[in-house]
């Protein structure tokens, strides 16, 4: 593998890192509604468990409301018991043909759990790409045929890649954090 390789290498594993980290940041709840929330949610369907957005599609009418429409109506008990059993605190209402989920305000106290936890899954991307830059460095000093020059420049560049992804991940967590706040 060459210089540039471990470059490439490195860079679109800090990007599945950053992937990770929005990914973890969708099912924190904000002030608004958010299907995001629910994708967490498996529900169990004849025999089967799957994710919530395989059995029904979710829908947001309004900034505090979910409404959640089973493709199949015998799927409307499994969902509705999947989202009470779920670690969300969501109370769902069950129409018949749908189900309504109202969100309550957040409190601040709740706000400043669910900034906690983004800043947390903020660290957790931070050292994924400290971890995938050491991994850089280390491969980077296994080419051959290379001199310490080089090497110096293809750190320097590691280093700036890592700089890079830092700041996209403290970017990604104050907007998240932004959003909460609402």
């Amino acid at each position: 593998m060459d210089m540039k390789q471990i470059q490439s290498e490195a860079r679109s594993k800090m990007v599945k890192a950053i992937e990770a980290l929005e990914q973890s940041l969708s099912v924190l709840r904000t002030g608004r509604a958010n299907p995001g929330i629910l994708k967490k949610v498996q529900v169990d369907y004849y025999g089967s468990t799957m994710p919530i957005d395989q059995v029904a599609s979710i829908s947001t009418p309004d900034a505090r409301t979910l409404v959640i429409t089973p493709w199949d109506r015998g799927a409307l008990n499994p969902i509705e018991k999947a989202i009470r059993d779920s670690d969300l605190g969501l109370n769902p209402n069950n129409k018949g043909d749908t189900i309504f989920i109202s969100l309550p305000m957040l409190t601040e106290e709740r706000r400043k759990d669910l900034i906690k936890n983004a800043r947390t899954y903020g660290e957790d991307a931070k050292v994924a790409v400290r971890s995938l830059r050491k991994h850089a460095l280390d491969d980077l000093k296994k080419v051959d045929g290379v001199g310490e020059d080089e090497i110096k420049r293809g750190e320097t560049e590691v280093q700036k890649l890592t700089d890079e992804f830092i700041k996209r991940v403290d970017d990604t967590v104050s907007a998240k954090e932004q959003d909460i706040l609402g």
